[in-house]
């Protein structure tokens, strides 16, 4: 299994991970911006008339109206992404990478747009009664290219079990435990029956929860966040400055060693982005295919609100939220994460710069004269007695104040290192350090007008937007099920799904979560090229929409 999982994550280091990938998917969407005359701005204003009614008619088909399609595909995208993926960006980026993924949000809503419509223009009335479409369906019927649309379909069902589904309950259930103690199998039970209730009902139930959890959890999540930012006015124009000097002077220095470089904030920032708004990936035009709509295009303009919303307001809240309070750049008190933590030979500082320089030059990969340490530590009553013998970096910083414990107790001993790892597996780390992901920003937003219940905040937010993610997700995954193996499949593939939920709220999800993330390129790269090769059809269909009189009022 281990193995499996080095394969997988050399796999993503070829792909997702690869500094090419992010390229394509903003070269693809800076070439529709300008083919397309800036649509994101341009219909703007357009799209919100037509998610509000204004356009609406009964006669038209599908089966959930405008609002209700942009809530299913808002609750796929809007989810812990936003909340600990903003987190992890800043943290291996700086404050750049949050530039970077307005830029992705940008050119995404007119890479959205174009997926959305044209996955829209060649959906199906599948033989269960309801709609379904997406990239396989224009794949198949457009191109002639089954063989991609089998592809695509296949790595949809893999990433609606491992981003959509099983890393969002282990995530709600470490949550709810860490805030609340409630145990994570009963946390994951009870959310488990919810989920099953809600996605057996297939899409009208889906899109009626949806429409309702995702307004709710906007309301709650952007009150959080303003009570943290204004508490922190002050902070808020250097916040700002520090995204655009990050970005434009080449270099995302923050504290600890991940300062940096133009690579780090760019590849951190376009690819949680892309993992938070899902433009290009051709997950949502799965959700939109299911609009009363006879024009393909007015659903185009809707779904290119979804890149809008989720990281132009919530992401950027949320970057916003950890700047100003200046937790990003501060060492607190945490847990270690065995894979955040490596122990190094010999002693170093952070206060000193030539320390720090061969420090990140280690963690990067680059050349350095830092050397793993292998021996072993002395502990008497939780602390270290031989720390004069290595240094111990968790999350990229020089931590402060190590304790070693097991459970409640303070450990003594004699503890084994090997390669820089610590070998004892039932032996807590605690001490001071950066932290990133969920950890910064729950940390965050404890520095508002709430103080420490703000961290109930970020809880309930996980809560809500992992919930929901899972709920669209498992639609996207049955969808493409109709389409690999027909309408016999569905059912099979919901109690599955319900079973993983439950399953995932307790277990190690770290291998589905790696597959997944190369499943997520064999969503994207076939969905652009496809895209792509219809840019000419693209622009006649929406030449062809505004000829309507009636589009133009």
């Amino acid at each position: 299994m281990e193995s499996f999982n080095q394969l997988l994550l050399s796999l993503d280091g070829l792909l997702g991970s690869a500094a090419w990938f992010p390229w394509v998917l903003l070269g693809v969407g800076f070439f529709f911006t300008l083919y397309l005359g800036f649509p994101q701005v341009r219909y703007f204003g357009h799209a919100i008339k037509i998610v509000r009614g204004k356009y609406d008619k009964p006669s038209d088909p599908g089966d959930t109206s405008h609002f209700q399609a942009l809530a299913t595909a808002l609750s796929g995208t809007v989810g812990t992404g936003n909340i600990g993926g903003v987190g992890l960006a800043i943290f291996l980026g700086g404050p750049a990478a949050l530039f970077w993924m307005w830029v992705t949000a940008f050119l995404g809503m007119t890479t959205k747009f174009v997926e959305v419509t044209l996955s829209h223009k060649y959906r199906i009335k599948a033989a269960d009664g309801f709609y379904a479409g997406g990239p396989m369906f224009y794949m198949e019927r457009r191109l002639n290219m089954k063989w991609l649309a089998v592809t695509f379909a296949i790595a949809t069902v893999i990433c609606s079990f491992g981003t959509g589904s099983l890393p969002q309950v282990n995530n709600i259930a470490q949550a709810m435990h860490d805030t609340f103690g409630l145990s994570k199998m009963v946390t994951g039970g009870v959310l488990a029956v919810l989920l099953g209730m809600v996605i057996i009902g297939g899409i009208t139930r889906i899109a009626k929860v949806t429409s309702t959890i995702v307004p709710v959890m906007a309301v709650l999540y952007i009150v959080g966040a303003l009570a943290v930012i204004l508490y922190n006015y002050e902070n808020i124009i250097p916040s700002f400055s520090a995204v655009f000097a990050g970005a434009f002077n080449g270099s995302a220095a923050v504290g600890g060693f991940l300062g940096a470089s133009f690579a780090y904030a760019f590849n951190r920032g376009v690819n949680r982005g892309l993992f938070s708004n899902e433009a290009g990936q051709g997950s949502a035009p799965i959700a939109h295919a299911a609009a009363r709509a006879d024009e393909p295009v007015s659903e185009g303009m809707v779904s290119l609100l979804e890149p809008f919303i989720d990281t132009l307001i919530i992401c950027t809240l949320t970057g916003l939220v950890i700047l100003s309070s200046g937790v990003w750049t501060e060492k607190h008190m945490n847990r270690f994460e065995r894979a955040d933590m490596r122990v190094l030979a010999g002693t170093y500082t952070d206060k000193d710069e030539a320390h720090v320089k061969q420090l990140f030059g280690f963690l990067s990969g680059l050349d350095s004269e830092v050397e793993t340490y292998t021996g072993t530590i002395v502990v008497a009553d939780g602390q270290p007695l031989n720390n004069n013998e290595f240094t111990l970096i968790n999350s990229r910083s020089v931590a402060e104040g190590v304790e070693f414990r097991v459970g409640e107790d303070n450990y003594s001993g004699v503890l084994n290192v090997s390669d820089g790892r610590l070998v004892n597996p039932n032996v807590e780390v605690w001490g001071n350090s950066l932290l990133h992901s969920v950890a910064l920003t729950n940390r965050a937003f404890q520095k508002g007008f709430f103080g420490e219940y703000g961290s109930y905040i970020v809880t309930l937010g996980i809560l809500l937007f992992a919930f929901s993610t899972a709920i669209a997700w498992s639609y996207y995954g049955d969808r493409s099920m109709i389409y690999l193996f027909g309408p016999k499949a569905v059912m099979p593939y919901r109690l599955v799904y319900v079973v993983a939920f439950f399953w995932a709220a307790i277990e190690d999800t770290t291998i589905i979560w790696n597959l997944s993330a190369v499943a997520i390129v064999l969503m994207t790269l076939p969905n652009l090229f496809g895209i792509s090769i219809l840019a000419r059809e693209m622009k006649d269909t929406v030449k062809d929409y505004w000829k309507d009189p009636e589009h133009r009022k």
